[in-house]
């Protein structure tokens, strides 16, 4: 159980001190996911419930789904902005660069 706790803080603090890079907040939320579905297995073995086994697979399956749909989010706004990074893309002139691109 502790290892799970740990795991989660570790996530919960990459997300928080990552904000700017969109792959490592990615990273982070499915570390968190996990170490929750951790937890939940090890309490569906201690109380030898079946449901919670099933809510791990459900949470499983919604990480993957959602590693996939961010991503491919991240494609998109790589192919608009050429960068990853979160922050304000500005170019020597001072305007954004999705201005200069529809100019």
């Amino acid at each position: 159980m502790t290892w799970a706790l740990i795991l989660f803080l570790i996530g919960l603090i990459g997300f928080i001190l990552n904000r700017k890079n969109v792959i490592l907040m990615l990273v982070s939320i499915e570390i968190m996911l996990l170490s929750i579905t951790l937890i939940i297995l090890l309490n569906s073995i201690s109380f030898d419930d079946n449901t919670g086994q099933l809510f791990a697979l459900f949470i499983i399956a919604l990480a993957g789904a959602e590693s996939a749909i961010g991503l491919s989010i991240l494609v998109v706004f790589y192919k608009l902005t050429g960068a990853i990074s979160l922050t304000n893309n500005v170019n020597s002139a001072g305007s954004n660069t999705l201005d200069n691109e529809n100019n």
